[in-house]
């Protein structure tokens, strides 16, 4: 039976050591798509063919956000209705999403002998017009600093961290689990154990002397007040999470009126330097952690005219001839 597929599916993908986020995703996509089968009477995968594909992403766009629940009478509602954004439009970035999860679900079904081929085609995937990353500016960067009241031990770790951030292109989880056995000040970099990154393959991260003297007076401020072994932990000397530290993100950039700012977009800004101060796409792909080079093309080429007249200025064959 289908659901019985993705128990079995989910499990695989428990045994791989995917990340919980991934493996959330998958199922809130499957049970989703669950429900639909249902009640359409449809209870075995072997059944499902590319019209219900079609039906299903029809539905989706029909229904909106937030209109279906992936648990029929759960524990402790969350109201949905309220939020601002109920029964919008679904995009079409979510809906490819959705897609590429089903995909990894029919993938596994044809490898394990459960169907024959895959369901969804290549066409199935909606064409989107990829938007540039955001760039936050020098100027901007420096005036997000300065509006932080440093006196405060949760404003002076959010400050350190956005600088580790930008300074290292660690995401945003790996920064937050990073203890102090796994910092070197010494040698200037970060081990990052494999059960922290999304990839769940170790790596390590590099940051310049300038941040390492922001570390060091960082650990020394921390461990006077906070007995904890996290780099970056809260008031009471717990973890700090994703979602509190992109909260603070957002009060920080009202304070200074600057827009669309989140944790990531410092490492998108990374991406962005390496690559303008000379880095190469090989370097840079082994630096952020992708699994291939052209995972790191995709998401972080966002060199526009005036960037290449400024790489160009930079590189030119005749300017450094020394003529």
């Amino acid at each position: 039976m289908y659901q019985y597929d993705v128990e079995a599916f989910m499990s695989a993908c428990d045994r791989k050591g995917l990340a919980a986020k991934t493996m959330k995703s998958y199922e809130q996509t499957l049970r989703l798509f669950g429900l639909f089968l249902a009640e359409r009477g449809i209870t075995q995968t072997e059944e499902i063919r590319h019209p219900h594909i079609e039906a299903y992403i029809d539905t989706v766009r029909e229904r909106g956000k937030y209109t279906v629940c992936a648990v029929q009478e759960p524990v402790s509602p969350n109201y949905p209705e309220r939020r601002r954004d109920y029964g919008k439009k679904v995009s079409p970035v979510t809906i490819n999403n959705y897609l590429r999860n089903m995909k990894a679900f029919f993938n596994w079904c044809v490898r394990e002998e459960l169907i024959r081929k895959n369901p969804i085609k290549p066409d199935d995937t909606i064409k989107v017009e990829r938007k540039p990353l955001a760039f936050v500016t020098d100027a901007e960067f420096k005036k997000l600093l300065a509006c932080l009241d440093t006196s405060k031990f949760s404003e002076y770790r959010d400050s350190v961290i956005m600088q580790t951030l930008l300074d290292t292109g660690m995401r945003c989880g790996e920064c937050l689990a990073v203890t102090e056995d796994d910092l070197n000040l010494r040698k200037l970099y970060m081990d990052l154990p494999a059960e922290i990154t999304k990839g769940k393959k170790g790596r390590c991260v590099f940051f310049s002397a300038r941040t390492g003297k922001t570390l060091k007076r960082w650990l020394q401020y921390k461990d006077r007040y906070r007995d904890s072994e996290y780099l970056f932990c809260t008031n009471e000397g717990k973890p700090l999470r994703v979602n509190n530290f992109e909260a603070n993100i957002r009060k920080y950039a009202q304070r200074i009126g600057l827009k669309e700012i989140h944790p990531h977009c410092f490492r998108n800004n990374f991406a962005k330097r390496f690559l303008m101060n000379g880095g190469d796409i090989y370097t840079l792909s082994r630096l952020l952690g992708h699994s291939s080079v052209t995972v790191t093309e995709r998401a972080y080429l966002d060199v526009d005219t005036d960037d290449l007249h400024d790489l160009y200025q930079k590189y030119s064959p005749m300017e450094n001839m020394g003529l």
